[in-house]
């Protein structure tokens, strides 16, 4: 016997004794995540629960798979659902444990704040703890201070979300049952406290994420309670496929415990990427191609170029890549090609991978490039018409029962604040007549926000006053509030969209005797329409669904307005003068009572807009005596100053503003060497497209004004980044309709239809903290495929113009 023993003891021991960790298991590394190759997982490195980025989050070779793993109080949250606070985040390297501790309710969030929830009377603290195992695996528990009250045992549980995207037609297995990810949601149905949801998929104890794929299989283990595998679609369409978890009737410790073990596929890397434009490059234009590469890449390897012909293609450029250097969780490598000048179709072949084809020729932004944007996004977006293209109707005449005055002391779901006052004559729930013409619809909300009306407004005379804009390829006719896509009606569709954007800021105006802030529908079911704009409200005013018109006291929303109307009519005059007058009748009239309100940079835009359509002296000296204000915000400002430098008739003005000028110049060729991208850009969780577009429009006039201190490829640069060079595996083009491959699922008023609007420009690649890029095909990540007016598509135009204008002096420069 004991000789047996003897013989056993050191295979007991083996298993008495801890496995030493292996180098391939899954650790935590120096961002602050789980790592090994193949797999990331994040613990609540995010906080936007609403947009599915928090939590436990999975990023499963190179993808992110599962997110939002997180104690909610429903089955299905949504947009407007309780969301927890975040305390305390501890990382623990000894014990490899990542832990978070969290409570409801967030207070600034109940009945508060952009998007007030309403949050039930429930108060606790627990922690959400994530410790590797070893190789893949790791283990989730859930600890509550407190027992849940008997009132919430059978509804609250940690939610674990997979996304959807990824597992259409893929199947899983959760103990004896199994089945494939359906393509949309289907019954039947079950009442969950009042709510009609899908019956889940099926519970167990151990769910099988797509066993037939090995880049995507998870297994998923409750060591407790039962998993339930739901479909998060059934009651909001932007919902993911859900796992789940009840917690326990008195459960405090170990409420939740999960093994979450996710495959990975040996000596896995993440396969070279090719950036370079969507649509092509101009001959004298600078061109570079990036290429991004995994981590554990430093092998810059040989680059070449071949040019399409009739006969196939030939290898005109070949060479080694350049090493950038390490940005994000990437390693960039650069090849400059600008020497390649031949007009031609291109294509770049790097290692085993293959670029889409591109051009290179001068009228490479003539056609195809900016007209989408006036052709379909602007008119599919015009409010109170009727939109149609043909045989199809983008949407009915919408909208004709605008607008009621809003309620008083109210906090709105989508950021409207109503004060004590109306600020008009007008009592709450009184029909506001004269506000159902002209305006877009903002984004997919069905919205008028007066920034974003007089924003397109703005950034359409910028473009008939730099670029000479005539353009015919619509017909506008607001007597019969008709809009008839590719039918030109000899008008310049550039005016017919800024008459368009007037015609609802000046009716406000005339109606209400100020700006209004928005006009937006009263509840939360018009508000999530996805359909028809026509729809969303019935046509007849004084009934309960006509949308609200809102108010509000700010003066820099107010100079930001005046400078949009004032600009408008210079461009306005000869096409129609009394909407030309009656601009800037107005845009006086609002800069006079926000005047040394507002900041500097809508006071600077206010005012130069002012000069350049009246000449007048008095708003030179109001630029002047403001000097010391404008210039410390010269990153803000200049870019509007630098248009009326040579009217200011002030040396020591003009000597101060170039000073400054060359100053935050010198800052921007800085911050522009620091990503691989020649543009400064610092991921946050939105898509960052939209603001390097408008940071580039900015850079254009700086161009403009100081040559000495610019490059035109501060702007082209960022143009480049909105058509595919850009970080991440995903190099769409951000602007729908735009380039040899463009983001054709996004998110607007056609989301549900997976579907795109030409044209129309996405927020573009996310970051999901701390370093991963993320562009989805996904029509509901508003922080990723969001069409916006504003700004979004117009700025987008407007780079394209000056693109293909400096083009063209290329070409006429001997």
């Amino acid at each position: 016997m004991n000789t047996h023993l003897g013989h056993l003891l050191p295979l007991l021991l083996l298993f008495a004794v801890p496995a030493m960790a292996s180098a391939d298991d899954l650790r935590i590394n120096d961002q602050g995540y789980f790592a090994k190759p193949g797999l990331n997982v994040t613990v609540f490195a995010d906080i936007y629960p609403d947009g599915h980025q928090t939590g436990v989050s999975i990023i499963q070779h190179g993808q992110r798979v599962a997110a939002n793993g997180d104690l909610r109080l429903e089955m299905s949250p949504g947009q407007w659902s309780p969301v927890p606070k975040g305390l305390n985040h501890q990382i623990d390297e000894k014990h490899q444990t990542i832990t978070q501790t969290l409570a409801y309710p967030d207070e600034s969030k109940d009945r508060k704040g952009f998007n007030p929830i309403a949050y039930p009377e429930l108060n606790f603290t627990y922690t959400v703890k994530v410790t590797a195992v070893h190789d893949n695996s790791f283990k989730v528990s859930v600890d509550l201070d407190q027992p849940l009250p008997a009132e919430w045992i059978g509804k609250a549980g940690f939610n674990f979300e997979l996304f959807p995207g990824h597992l259409f037609g893929k199947s899983w297995m959760l103990d004896n049952s199994a089945g494939q990810f359906p393509q949309q949601p289907n019954g039947p149905m079950i009442d969950d406290h009042g709510e009609w949801l899908n019956a889940p998929l099926a519970t167990g104890k151990t769910l099988v994420v797509a066993p037939g794929e090995p880049l995507q299989r998870i297994t998923i283990t409750s060591a407790k309670g039962e998993l339930q595998l739901l479909d998060g679609r059934s009651n909001h369409n932007n919902g993911w496929y859900i796992v789940r978890s009840l917690i326990p009737a008195g459960a405090t410790t170990n409420a939740v415990e999960w093994t979450i073990t996710p495959n990975t596929v040996a000596n896995w890397r993440y396969s070279p990427v090719i950036q370079v434009s969507q649509l092509g490059y101009g001959s004298r234009q600078s061109k570079r191609v990036i290429i991004e590469q995994d981590a554990r890449d430093h092998k810059a390897s040989t680059l070449s170029i071949f040019k399409l012909t009739a006969a196939g293609s030939v290898k005109v450029r070949s060479g080694k890549v350049s090493r950038w250097g390490k940005f994000l969780r990437y390693n960039y490598f650069t090849y400059d090609f600008s020497s390649l000048q031949e007009p031609g179709l291109y294509q770049i072949r790097y290692r085993d991978e293959r670029s889409h084809t591109f051009k290179i020729g001068d009228d490479v932004f003539a056609r195809h490039a900016w007209q989408p944007t006036l052709e379909y996004y602007l008119p599919v977006q015009m409010c109170h018409m009727k939109v149609a293209e043909k045989y199809r109707v983008w949407h009915g005449l919408c909208h004709q029962d605008d607008a009621k005055m809003s309620p008083v002391n109210h906090n709105h779901f989508d950021g409207y604040i109503a004060g004590e006052s109306t600020l008009t004559k007008f009592k709450p729930g009184q029909v506001v007549g004269g506000l159902n013409r002209g305006g877009w619809h903002d984004a997919g909300d069905y919205d008028l926000r007066v920034e974003s009306q007089i924003g397109t407004v703005w950034l359409l005379a910028m473009m008939v006053e730099q670029f000479n804009l005539n353009y015919d390829a619509t017909t506008v006719d607001q007597q019969q509030k008709l809009v008839e896509i590719h039918q030109p009606d000899g008008k310049n569709d550039a005016l017919q969209q800024i008459e368009h954007g007037l015609l609802t800021v000046l009716g406000g105006y005339q109606q209400l005797g100020r700006l209004y802030r928005g006009i937006i529908v009263p509840t939360v079911r018009q508000y999530v329409h996805l359909g028809d704009a026509a729809t969303q409200t019935d046509n007849k005013t004084g009934t309960s669904d006509d949308r609200w018109v809102f108010t509000e006291q700010n003066p820099d929303r107010e100079l930001y307005v005046a400078a949009g109307l004032a600009a408008a009519a210079r461009v306005m005059s000869d096409y129609d003068g009394t909407l030309a007058k009656r601009a800037l009748a107005a845009a006086k009239a609002i800069y006079r009572a926000a005047a040394g309100q507002g900041g500097p940079e809508n006071t600077a835009l206010a005012l130069t807009e002012l000069l350049l359509s009246t000449g007048d002296t008095e708003y030179r000296d109001a630029l002047i005596a403001q000097q010391n204000s404008l210039l410390t915000t010269i990153d803000k400002t200049g870019w509007t100053l630098g248009r009326v430098r040579e009217r200011m008739d002030n040396p020591d003005f003009v000597a101060a503003l170039d000073r400054a000028a060359s100053e935050y110049q010198a800052g921007v060729q800085r911050e522009a060497g620091d990503t691989p991208y020649g543009v400064p850009y610092k991921p946050y969780i939105w898509g960052a497209g939209w603001g390097i577009q408008s940071f580039a429009v900015k850079q254009y006039f700086y161009r403009q004004a100081w040559p000495q201190f610019t490059r035109d490829d501060d702007y082209l640069n960022a143009l480049n980044f909105v058509l595919g060079v850009h970080p991440g595996k995903n190099t769409q083009s951000f602007a729908s309709g735009v380039g040899a491959n463009s983001a054709t699922v996004a998110y607007g008023v056609n989301r549900a239809d997976w579907s795109f609007i030409p044209g129309g420009v996405i927020s573009g690649t996310a970051l999901i903290r701390p370093d991963l890029p993320e562009l989805k095909t996904w029509p509901f990540f508003w922080q990723q495929t969001e069409y916006v007016m504003g700004g979004g598509a117009t700025n987008y135009m407007f780079l394209v113009l000056a693109a293909n204008h400096y083009l063209q002096q290329q070409v006429a420069a001997p």
